[in-house]
């Protein structure tokens, strides 16, 4: 690796420190809120697990589809999924994949051109969920999510039923997606009675 080259590799990866103070919506059993790169971690940890139940699916892939999927948030943070149909309903144009991949180019600006279009191959990969290994990148996100929100300390007026329609689509068809999405389905009902007003 050429002197340039390590410089501007230097750079983004002190650019994606950021991750590790960018917040989501989500909060963790102690309490606080979660980080994107906490959240990155998990859906990876989610893949070394689930990887045996996924034999024609290319781990290697998959890991760096996980860990690449949410490195535009470098720059515009995390947007929670109910303040996404309000902007979007607010400006169609505006939708959080364009926005996250305008960031994304940014991020990756200092790498060299080779590595960059890698990344932002992945990246498009991703949202496209036109692979098996984008697919379940997909499930595995929306999964990772919803069970943060089950375990999490969250405030009192958490709207955990929200989940129980979050990313249908893309945890459905295989029987290990589905089995998992059922038991959290049912954990996110426990917390949302568990939660209710008491009448």
């Amino acid at each position: 690796m050429s002197s340039p080259s390590l410089a501007g590799t230097l750079e983004f990866l002190r650019a994606t420190e950021r991750l590790k103070t960018t917040y989501r919506s989500g909060f963790t059993s102690d309490g606080r809120h979660e980080s994107v790169a906490e959240h990155t971690w998990r859906i990876c940890m989610m893949a070394v697990v689930l990887s045996p139940q996924f034999p024609d699916v290319d781990f290697a892939r998959l890991v760096r589809i996980c860990i690449v999927h949410d490195l535009g948030e470098v720059i515009g943070g995390d947007v929670p999924a109910p303040e996404q149909a309000r902007r979007l309903a607010e400006d169609p144009s505006s939708t959080k994949a364009a926005n996250e991949r305008r960031d994304l180019l940014t991020v990756l600006a200092p790498l060299d051109v080779a590595m960059r279009d890698e990344i932002v191959s992945l990246w498009d990969e991703y949202e496209a969920a036109a692979t098996p290994e984008a697919r379940l990148a997909k499930a595995l996100d929306k999964l990772e999510t919803i069970l943060q929100h089950t375990q999490g300390d969250n405030p009192e007026d958490f709207d955990y039923r929200f989940n129980l329609g979050y990313g249908r689509e893309y945890t459905a068809g295989h029987p290990v997606i589905v089995e998992l999405r059922a038991v959290l389905d049912a954990d996110t009902e426990r917390r949302a009675r568990l939660s209710d007003p008491v009448r």
